[in-house]
């Protein structure tokens, strides 16, 4: 794992959980992991990893993921042992 995605881990998995964590960061975090990434409608994002889908609201206006979102996914990675 290249050291930039390292960093956009390290505070997934820190507590409390951040704001701040970028979406961008997150999409190319995803992308190394081996995600597939599908546009849905509206703000939606359809994330298939490890043989199973998410559905997930893209942030807008803002590019910082809210902090539910964060929480949710540090859960899915971490059931498969990802960790930073």
């Amino acid at each position: 794992m290249k050291i930039r995605h390292r960093k956009t881990l390290a505070p997934i998995f820190s507590k409390p959980i951040p704001a701040g964590v970028k979406w961008a960061d997150a999409k190319a975090l995803l992308i190394e992991l081996g995600t597939e990434i599908t546009e849905c409608e509206g703000s939606r994002v359809s994330i298939f990893l490890f043989g199973q889908v998410r559905v997930m609201h893209r942030p807008h206006p803002s590019p910082d993921m809210d902090k539910g979102a964060i929480a949710s996914l540090r859960r899915w990675p971490a059931a498969h042992g990802v960790r930073p």
